[in-house]
């Protein structure tokens, strides 16, 4: 994984990992840690993520990095996670959430932890801080979606205090729908 040294971070979440807005010179290494994830479930039996391996990139993440959409966790100098939390509904969300809600909603994608940082709470962590240590104007939910049959992902979210709102099926298969209400913040 690739190796940093950056300033300006914008917190910390964990007592040795530290957050970060990425800019376009992280862009190689988010998406190396979306392949290398992808890899991994790959490994696991999953399907999940496969169209990175195949050089598909449905949530675009340069531009999701040049937009500002996209936070790093940087343990040490080693890149730890990511998360995407987009402020406009991508085609995706519309799909899968309908014509409601979407001026008010944050959407989470692509939460990504660094196998070598894994078994920390680390996604547990970004969770509760995209939900909490960052605040959007006019925004007072955060809205994400997960394949419906992996049980586990959806006890994580259930359990870091995610509403399930019920799930809805496209030809890419069953997702479950998760929301949690936030703090507004003033516009």
């Amino acid at each position: 994984m690739s190796s940093y040294t950056r300033t300006n971070s914008i917190g910390i979440i964990q007592p040795d990992v530290k957050i970060f807005q990425a800019n376009e010179e992280d862009t190689p290494a988010v998406l190396q840690l979306l392949v290398r994830t992808a890899e991994w479930l790959q490994s696991k039996g999953s399907t999940q993520w496969n169209g990175l391996l195949r050089g598909e990139d449905s949530h675009r993440t340069p531009e999701a990095v040049k937009r500002g959409e996209v936070y790093i966790f940087i343990q040490g100098s080693v890149l730890a996670g990511m998360v995407m939390l987009m402020q406009e509904a991508s085609a995706w969300d519309r799909e899968l959430w309908g014509d409601e809600g979407h001026e008010s909603s944050v959407y989470l994608h692509r939460l990504n932890i660094n196998r070598e940082a894994s078994g920390k709470k680390l996604g547990e962590a970004i969770v509760r801080w995209a939900a909490s240590g960052i605040h959007f104007a006019g925004k007072d939910r955060i809205r994400l979606d997960c394949i419906a049959n992996n049980a586990k992902l959806n006890d994580f979210y259930r359990s870091c205090g995610y509403e399930y709102i019920g799930s809805v099926s496209n030809a890419m298969g069953e997702f479950s729908k998760y929301e949690k209400l936030v703090h507004r913040s003033p516009e």
